[in-house]
């Protein structure tokens, strides 16, 4: 369903066994998006946004928030949200 509707990420926390599961749209096929030699998962789709999977795992909000933050303070980022801003306003 998801590709056939075009969605070019989605992301898969399996809880139970402490997992995520980031895949990408790659030529019409789901691929899995790995993390970095940091752990932290990158969007190829949204840029700056990050998922540190370590620290999902552990409950750990604080080193969430502190990769959230550092993927939002990329260049890349604000420009994202302008053209969602442009897009959402009908430009």
């Amino acid at each position: 369903m998801y590709r056939r509707l075009g969605v070019p990420e989605y992301i898969v926390w399996r809880v139970e066994d402490r997992a995520v599961d980031w895949f990408v749209l790659r030529e019409g096929v789901y691929v899995p998006l790995d993390p970095g030699l940091d752990g932290v998962i990158r969007s190829e789709v949204f840029p700056g946004l990050w998922l540190d999977v370590a620290a999902l795992n552990a409950g750990g909000g604080a080193a969430l928030l502190r990769t959230a933050q550092l993927g939002h303070g990329r260049p890349e980022h604000p420009a994202l949200l302008r053209e969602l801003q442009r897009r959402a306003a009908g430009g």
